[in-house]
């Protein structure tokens, strides 16, 4: 009888969704239409190519990739199969890099060879546990995934992935030290995108262009998007003028932002030089907009931005600010993430978790299907983020008498820069690897452009010299750009704290005094 309950694969639901939509465009990019039938039959090609390969129900894939089809094609095919996908960090380091593959026990990895193909070779030689390492198209270092692909003809899509399923590893950092792998479960996954498709206020015709990378902010925006029987058009990179011709070129409905870059956009001199009168929803999130900016680009755009706010414990819908709620009127609001999605749970928990009354500030605790069940083979860390029945993100804020939640603080260390996230003691590691380094603190910073900016204080040793650039050129290739501080200041030393840490409450607090948000 139980079984009569239980919800079908997230495999499933895509074969559906292609057998529903079959004549409609599903993918758009560089020129290129891909119908919801060719898409079936790509994926199926990927199915048979990828079990060729040894890949069965419960095995490993990773992929490293600039915005292509082929990403999301065999991430389709993976969901089918039951294989479990890990999307690397396209600027992470290579020493993030071969720390994921060996963690997540992936024995495949497929590579982007006209961005990817150095990072692959080097990753192959540091992953023993790797069986087979692949390029999309002909590469003289690598075998083909699509040459392999086109050796076998496209049969009827068969589910061979269970309800129960771990579906993808999504790693919140970069390193050894902090990194930890999400489990996302099937159950998870179809949560998330009925969330989404509930709340996002969707067109008449969907038209979703991604300029961000699908392996982050995009990918949340593409399985909704099928799910409604839109097309989602990708572009490899963001350029603003051109992102505002794409909109006025294929009449956009639809797109997916992160802070900085509309930014970038109001900034431009030709703005009003384009014609974006089809956009009717701009999606952001990832990243803290500053409320003065929203509401230049609610006065230029309208009432078309509606923001989502999650983390990868809770993928990005736990909560949503309507378009409605986007109200020039009411310009506190602007500073709000939104109120929690139907069907998520959310309270603002003191820490003997008992909820605080409304204007108080809490940490927000999530719970419900949108939440994962922890970390992978770290079962400590797990406890600790499912403390007392609640998943705990980190995040401070206060909840207004209509549940609008105001994040005013992150208890957390992590920084968010330009959309990604950025772990200090990453950083801090890397600095103090420096041989005139004694010792860092590393806080984020308000900035207009970049949301959050990477911030440097730094003690030298005793007659050690460096400059600001070298440290930052040090991090940048210990760690790549993300993580490399946009400024570095030096001091005599660290305040600390009563147990002898570094007191980075003190250190950010002259930075954020004077900021509309607490988010350092």
């Amino acid at each position: 009888m139980k079984d009569i309950y239980e919800a079908a694969p997230f495999g499933e639901a895509l074969v559906q969704i292609i057998e529903r939509y079959a004549d409609r465009i599903a993918i758009v990019c560089e020129g290129e239409e891909i119908t919801y039938r060719e898409m079936g039959r790509r994926v199926s090609r990927y199915c048979q190519a990828l079990k060729s390969l040894g890949l069965n129900r419960g095995d490993a894939l990773t992929q490293i990739s600039s915005n292509r089809p082929d990403i999301l094609l065999v991430n389709i095919a993976c969901a089918i199969l039951g294989v479990r996908i890990t999307l690397l960090h396209p600027k992470g380091s290579e020493d993030d890099h071969a720390f994921v593959l060996q963690d997540c026990e992936a024995t495949v990895l497929i590579a982007d060879e006209r961005r990817y193909a150095q990072r692959a070779e080097a990753l192959s030689k540091r992953a023993p546990n790797l069986k087979a390492v692949l390029s999309y198209d002909p590469d003289p270092q690598f075998a083909s995934l699509n040459e392999l692909a086109q050796r076998f003809e496209p049969q009827r899509l068969v589910v061979e992935a269970n309800p129960d399923d771990i579906v993808q590893i999504s790693y919140t950092g970069g390193t050894t030290g902090r990194s930890k792998g999400v489990i996302v479960r099937s159950r998870t996954r179809l949560e998330q995108i009925k969330i989404s498709v509930m709340h996002w206020e969707w067109p008449s015709e969907v038209r979703m262009l991604a300029v961000t990378p699908v392996t982050h902010a995009a990918g949340a925006t593409f399985y909704p998007t099928l799910f409604v029987g839109g097309a989602f058009y990708i572009v490899d990179g963001f350029d603003p003028a051109g992102f505002l011709a794409d909109i006025e070129k294929h009449r956009i409905t639809m797109a997916s932002l992160i802070p900085t870059m509309l930014y970038v956009i109001l900034d431009l001199p030709n703005l009003r030089d384009f014609d974006t009168s089809s956009l009717e929803v701009m999606l952001y999130g990832a990243a803290p907009m500053s409320p003065a900016r929203l509401g230049e680009g609610i006065e230029r755009f309208g009432k078309v931005f509606l923001q989502y706010y999650g983390q990868a414990e809770a993928p990005m819908v736990a909560t949503i600010l309507a378009r409605g709620e986007h109200d020039l009127g009411k310009p506190d609001r602007l500073g709000a993430c939104g109120r929690a999605t139907i069907g998520t749970q959310i309270k603002l928990l003191n820490e003997d978790g008992i909820e605080v009354p409304r204007g108080e500030i809490g940490e927000i605790c999530i719970r419900g299907n949108l939440v994962s069940e922890g970390y992978w083979k770290r079962p400590e860390e797990s406890e600790q983020l499912w403390r007392m029945g609640w998943l705990h993100t980190g995040d401070l804020a206060r909840m207004d008498d209509e549940g609008f939640i105001f994040i005013v603080d992150r208890s957390k260390d992590m920084i968010i820069s330009g959309g990604f996230n950025v772990y200090p003691r990453e950083v801090e590691d890397a600095l103090t690897q420096h041989a005139a380094v004694m010792t860092a603190a590393v806080i984020g910073i308000p900035d207009p452009k970049w949301g959050e900016a990477v911030k440097a204080l730094v003690v030298l040793r005793t007659n050690a010299v460096a400059t600001p650039d070298e440290l930052i050129q040090w991090v940048r290739e210990k760690k790549g750009p993300v993580y490399a501080p946009k400024t570095v200041e030096f001091l005599t030393s660290l305040p600390l704290t009563g147990l002898g840490k570094p007191d980075k409450k003190a250190l950010r607090a002259q930075y954020w005094t004077q900021s509309d948000r607490q988010i350092g």
